[in-house]
Order: structure tokens, then C-alpha cells, then sequence
């Protein structure tokens, strides 16, 4: 079945032009079959150059996404124009704001992921940091299941989430862990200072290096039979936990 043409580009030499024209690539995938070629040669370089995040595949899956003609290589479109974190916490520290950041670790689930940024955008966090591998693909579903929340909220995407955590350690940034690991409940947490609030994916959580690094872990206490909530659920009550400590 063809994807909607709006969310991607096909054919060699039209992503080669969209990346010259500044246009925002998702990701780039690219055929495991296609032979070389000096105008493959020159995608590859300029994705490399331009830091895009490139996947190889088999034939037969580009073929899934369109049938047409697409030369071994098919880009996807982002819909939204992703942020340099960095840049968005010095302007935050620079405007006088306590910031709040929110990092998503291995959330895959396109309708999770939407409806978590509709929450942090109404709880007021300042960005979304999201990997770059092992996260939903921010297309036309999630800006619908955000209800246009992504249009209005900086989303950053990073190679390395452990990487980001460490510097905004540096940056005075505490970082929070929400998971179950840990006797400490999320009313526990202090987070009036600069905060940045890590969710995990729902099967397997977040991950170990991050939990090891974090400033603190914290929990939602739970009081039913069902042991756990849903993730965008979860990030709406700890978000809505630091605007309650703030205001």
C-alpha cells in the first residue's frame, strides 16, 4: 500500500535536490540491492554531510511504500522542523524561565508519542528530546493524535539520549527518571529547579545507562490492580506534578 505522499520523496536525484533546497529529511532509506552509482554516490555523501539518519533495506520494502519507480531510495518528509535542544535551553535560561524538558526513551507507539506532546505543550515544557533510532516516526499521524501540539512544540532529535542527558546535567538541568525501580515517588522530586523528566518505552522502560545517570527516580503510586499505566498517561500526571510544584 502506497504511504501518503506528502510524508516522503522518491527517486535518487529528487531527495539529492530537496537536501540541497534545506528541505528536512526524516530519514533516508536506501535499497541493500541497488548498485552503485555515481549519483548514489553523491546522496549518500551529502546524507552523510547533512547528518541524516539513513537505514538499509531490502528492495521489497520500498517497494511496499510506493510502487513507482523510486531508484532505490526513498526519503521521508519531516512535518515538523526539528530543534538543537541546546539552543532551546540557553534561550530558555536567557529569557529568565525555569526550564522543563521532556525525554522520550524508546517510545515507538505513533499515538503515544502524539499524545504525550499534547500533553507537555499544555503543561508548558520547553522541548521534546527524542532518538533518533527506536522512536515513532513524527508524521502526519502523530501531529493529528497531538491535535497540532507538534506544530507549536520544539521537538529535537538526537543520535545519542544518554549523550543529551549528561549535557544537561552540565547545563544544571536535574534529570528525572519516571519509573518503577525505586521507592521514591514522583511528590518526593523537587521540581521547582531545571528539570528534564525521562518516560520509557511501556515493555521494557527506560534504559539502564539512563536510569544509572539520572538525578533521581521517582514513581507514580499505584493503588489498583493493574500495575502500571499508559505511558502518555503517566507523563501527563508527573508533567502536571511539576506545573502543580511551580504554580
Amino acid at each position: 500500500m502506497e504511504s501518503k505522499s506528502k510524508d516522503f520523496i522518491f527517486g535518487i536525484r529528487a531527495i539529492i535536490e530537496a537536501i540541497k533546497a534545506e528541505k528536512q529529511i526524516d530519514k533516508l532509506l536506501v535499497s541493500v540491492d541497488v548498485g552503485k552509482s555515481e549519483l548514489m554516490g553523491e546522496l549518500l555523501s551529502l546524507a552523510k554531510e547533512k547528518k541524516i539518519f539513513l537505514q538499509r533495506v531490502p528492495d521489497y520494502k520500498l517497494n511496499k511504500i510506493t510502487p513507482k519507480n523510486h531508484q532505490g531510495a526513498i526519503a521521508y518528509l519531516s512535518v515538523v522542523s526539528y530543534a538543537s535542544f541546546e539552543d532551546v535551553l540557553q534561550s530558555v535560561f536567557e529569557k529568565g524561565e525555569t526550564p522543563l524538558f521532556l525525554l522520550l526513551d524508546g517510545i515507538t507507539d505513533v499515538r503515544n508519542l502524539g499524545a504525550i506532546a499534547r500533553t507537555a505543550e499544555c503543561a508548558g515544557v520547553h522541548a521534546i528530546i527524542v532518538p533518533e533510532k527506536n522512536s515513532a516516526q513524527i508524521g502526519s499521524d502523530a501531529i493529528k493524535t497531538s491535535a497540532g501540539a507538534l506544530h507549536y512544540l520544539p521537538v529535537s532529535r538526537v543520535k545519542n539520549l544518554s549523550q543529551a542527558v549528561k549535557y544537561l546535567q552540565q547545563a544544571g538541568v536535574q534529570v528525572v527518571a519516571c519509573t518503577e525501580k525505586t521507592d521514591a515517588f514522583l511528590y518526593d522530586i523537587d521540581m521547582t529547579v531545571p528539570t528534564a523528566i525521562v518516560m520509557g518505552a511501556e515493555d521494557i522502560g527506560i534504559s539502564n545507562d539512563i536510569i544509572k545517570s539520572a538525578d533521581a527516580l521517582a514513581k507514580i503510586p499505584m493503588f489498583g490492580q493493574i500495575s502500571s499505566l499508559n505511558v502518555s498517561v503517566s507523563a501527563g500526571v508527573i508533567l502536571y506534578e511539576a506545573v502543580r510544584q511551580r504554580k
